[in-house]
Order: C-alpha cells, then sequence, then structure tokens
C-alpha cells in the first residue's frame, strides 16, 4: 500500500470514529424545555474540524446527518429520521457540518495555536448557530430576540468551555498522535 493510499484510508477511518464520537457525544445532554438540548456534538464537530480539517473533518459530519436521515438514532435522546432532522433542531444538527467546516478551513490557514484554534471554534459555533436559530426561528415561527434567548443565550458558557477543553485536547493528541 503506498503512502497516499495509506493516508487515506487512515482520514476515511478516522471520519467513522469521529462520526461515531459526534452521536456518542449527542446522547451526553440535557433536554431544555423549548426542546433543545445542552449536548456534546458541537465538541465533536470542533475536535473533528481540528483533527481531520475542513473537508474530513465536514465529512464526518454529513455522515452523521445521512445516519439522522435514514433514521438511525444518532441524535440527541436516541433519536433520528427526517422528522427529527428537520425538525427544529435540525439546524443546529446540520451546524454541526458548518462548524467542522469552519473550524477546519480556519486552522488550516491560521494554524495550530491554542488561541487561534479557539477563535476558529468560536467562528464555527457562530455559523452553527446563524443557521440553527434562522431555522429553529423559520420552524417554530418564533421571533429572533426570543429565540436567541431559548437558543443561543444560555448554551454560550457551555460552549466556551468546549471550545477550551477541545482546544486543550487537539495540542496533547498533537504531541503524542501523527496524522
Amino acid at each position: 500500500m503506498n503512502s497516499t493510499t495509506h493516508l487515506r484510508l487512515r482520514k476515511m477511518i478516522l471520519c467513522a470514529l469521529f462520526t461515531a464520537l459526534t452521536a456518542v457525544c449527542s446522547q451526553i445532554a440535557v433536554p431544555m424545555p423549548w426542546g433543545v438540548p445542552v449536548n456534546l456534538a458541537l465538541f465533536a464537530s470542533y475536535m473533528a474540524g481540528l483533527t481531520l480539517g475542513a473537508v474530513w473533518g465536514a465529512a464526518s459530519q454529513l455522515v452523521y446527518l445521512m445516519l439522522a436521515a435514514v433514521g438511525v438514532p444518532v441524535m440527541a435522546g436516541l433519536s433520528g429520521g427526517p422528522a427529527v432532522l428537520f425538525g427544529k433542531t435540525g439546524g443546529y444538527a446540520i451546524g454541526f457540518l458548518v462548524a467542522a467546516l469552519i473550524t477546519g478551513a480556519l486552522v488550516q490557514v491560521w494554524g495550530r495555536g491554542f488561541w487561534r484554534m479557539c477563535l476558529a471554534m468560536a467562528l464555527g459555533c457562530a455559523g452553527c448557530y446563524a443557521l440553527g436559530t434562522v431555522w429553529f426561528m423559520i420552524v417554530t415561527g418564533t421571533g429572533l430576540w426570543q429565540s436567541l434567548v431559548w437558543c443561543v443565550l444560555p448554551y454560550l458558557p457551555g460552549d466556551a468551555l468546549k471550545i477550551l477543553l477541545a482546544a486543550e485536547l487537539s495540542r496533547q493528541l498533537d504531541k503524542s498522535v501523527r496524522l
């Protein structure tokens, strides 16, 4: 097996692992009264972008979304299917792909410094929030301010912690794992 084939196979395996990580992290969830759970899926998306880069990181999230679309219970609360994916939280799930893509692309350009990775993930998070919030507003008919109060503001502290944790974990992985 030549080195190009080996690298591609390794990326495909890691892509599958990050798909699985996203599914597992989605289950570590705290339900909220308005229906958008607090979970660790965005953490997995950040790690996918940081570890695999924009293309393969986004691919891992696309596979996650495709599994959800065909009914595999990979989303929060062991749910899946088109009704869940296209429901009020579907925009945030699709935003996982956006977060991995933005994070991976920016880290490829900016480098892997701790604060640069944090900024890349914060912008990835903003992309996820923007898509998810607009989607939530359209599906529920809720206004912008109420949607921000329900779907963004309560989640910011947790996402800041996820970003810091992902940056530190990525730094530690960089020291011991070579892609």
